[in-house]
Formats: structure tokens, C-alpha cells, sequence
């Protein structure tokens, strides 16, 4: 599932193959911009906020592109295409100067605005681990503000903390053996955010760790808590607990809890 450090990866393989290049040809194919053809402008430079991407390009022209749960970005050879079975679900397509073409698939915020303007679209969110700018002083500040808000409601606003998704907002709970609906007013926050900030670089830049939570890159235990409802806690035995989140939730959340690491009036 795209989360900060699922962005934070795309944009270090996006800057490796194109960075530096000129679009020779190129459109958008979706939202406010649609039909904006992109050429003669060299890719500047890649940067994420939270889920957001962040394609600078020479000309003073910011691509602002965010994943939600759908999108993704794939990279084909020269004369290459994606297949004809996804071809409609393209929404960018940028054609190097070198041949090959940079794909945009079923992304469903894609628009343009000049580079002056990127706190347009970034500047309501709050810090983000994997910036240079992590202010994690901020980001408690910001989740304590409303200390009867329940956990999981809060570390899911990305006006308080960017970057932490439905995955990592489960398993920080439960690394910090707090139920997730327990309010913030009664949760150590400071220590949360601080193992939260570590296991998003860990999983944004060690190959082989992406979204591991538990240390074991295995099949069936990367996660401790998240997609394991009804199966034993890894680490007490007792069987995991889920519950889905409003009914008209556009995607579809899902909270998930060990009732014997993690005790509360839902455990």
C-alpha cells in the first residue's frame, strides 16, 4: 500500500532514470491539467511530502502527482509501451530524450503549477521522517493538540505527522503496546513518533526492509499486526483482532490490534 516511504522509493527509482533528462514529448492525461502537453523541459529534480511526488522540471513547472491507493509508475526501454490491457489507465507519459518513457498508471492526482507554488498542494502537511526537514518536536506538538482524539485517527491525519499510512499506523501501535483507539492524551507520544520516524527510513532505505516491521522479511511474519485477523500474535499468541473502519470509507480501512499486547475496552 503507498505510504510515505512507499513515495520516498519511487522517487530515488524515478531520479536514477531520469533525472537530468529532457522530456522530448510527453501530456497529461487527467485532472485540471489534462491535455497539457509537456516538452523541451529537463526533469530538475525529484522530492516528496508525506504521499506526494514532486517532479521539478527546468522550466519553473512543478508535476504534482499523489498515488492514493491505486497508482503507480513504470519505466519502459526505448520503443517500448505498456501493455495494451493498461494503455487507458495511463494518466502521464513523459518521453525522454534518450528513448525511453516515464508511465503515469491510474494516478489519480496529477496537475501542474509553478515551482513557486508547491506549498499550494504541500504546505497544509505536517513534518515528514524522511525529509531533511523533520521536525519531530512539531509533529507531536501537533498530534498532542487534540488529546481525545483516538491514535490511529490522528497518526492517520497527514496534517499532523506526513507520511504514515493505514500499515504503519497499525504496527506502530502495537510496537508501542497501545490500542489503537486508545486517545492521544494517554499515549507517550514523543517515544511513538520516534520509532515511527526510525522504521520509515529503515523501510524507505534498506533494500530488503521495505515495510518490515517484525525484522523478518518472511512471507506471513513481516507484519505484526496488519492483514494477520485471526491468527496468533506473533510474539503472545493471542489471536489478532480486526475492525473495519465507516462503511463509506473510500479505502476501505481497516484497523487491526492484538488484544493481549495491545489491552483496551476493544481488546
Amino acid at each position: 500500500m503507498p505510504e510515505g516511504d512507499s513515495v520516498f522509493r519511487l522517487a530515488a527509482r524515478l531520479r536514477a532514470a531520469s533525472e537530468g533528462h529532457v522530456v522530448d514529448d510527453g501530456e497529461l492525461r487527467s485532472g485540471a491539467s489534462a491535455g497539457e502537453r509537456v516538452a523541451a523541459a529537463r526533469i530538475d529534480s525529484y522530492d516528496t511530502h508525506g504521499k506526494n511526488l514532486l517532479t521539478r522540471f527546468d522550466t519553473g513547472v512543478t508535476l504534482h502527482t499523489h498515488l492514493r491507493m491505486q497508482g503507480s509508475w513504470t519505466v519502459t526501454a526505448r520503443g517500448r509501451r505498456v501493455p495494451q490491457r493498461i494503455a487507458h489507465q495511463v494518466r502521464v507519459r513523459l518521453r525522454l530524450d534518450d528513448g525511453r518513457t516515464l508511465w503515469g498508471i491510474d494516478v489519480p492526482v496529477v496537475r501542474l503549477l509553478p515551482t513557486a507554488r508547491e506549498a499550494d498542494v504541500v504546505g497544509r502537511l505536517g513534518p515528514d521522517p524522511l525529509r531533511d526537514d523533520w521536525d519531530a518536536a512539531e509533529a507531536v506538538r501537533r498530534l498532542e493538540g487534540r488529546p481525545d482524539r483516538p491514535l490511529v485517527a490522528a497518526l492517520l491525519d497527514q496534517r499532523n505527522v506526513a507520511g504514515f499510512g493505514n500499515l504503519w499506523v497499525n504496527e506502530l501501535a502495537f510496537l508501542r503496546g497501545v490500542h489503537p483507539f486508545r486517545p492521544v492524551g494517554d499515549v507517550d507520544m514523543a517515544a511513538l513518533v520516534a520509532v515511527g520516524a526510525r522504521a520509515l527510513r529503515l523501510s524507505a532505505t534498506v533494500p530488503g526492509m521495505y515495510q518490515v516491521t517484525t525484522g523478518r522479511a518472511v512471507k506471513g511474519e513481516s507484519h505484526w499486526v496488519v492483514g494477520r485477523a485471526g491468527r496468533p500474535c506473533l510474539r503472545c499468541g493471542t489471536r489478532v483482532r480486526v475492525v473495519a473502519e465507516r462503511a463509506d470509507d473510500p479505502e476501505r480501512r481497516r484497523t487491526w490490534w492484538c488484544p493481549g499486547c495491545q489491552p483496551g475496552e476493544f481488546g
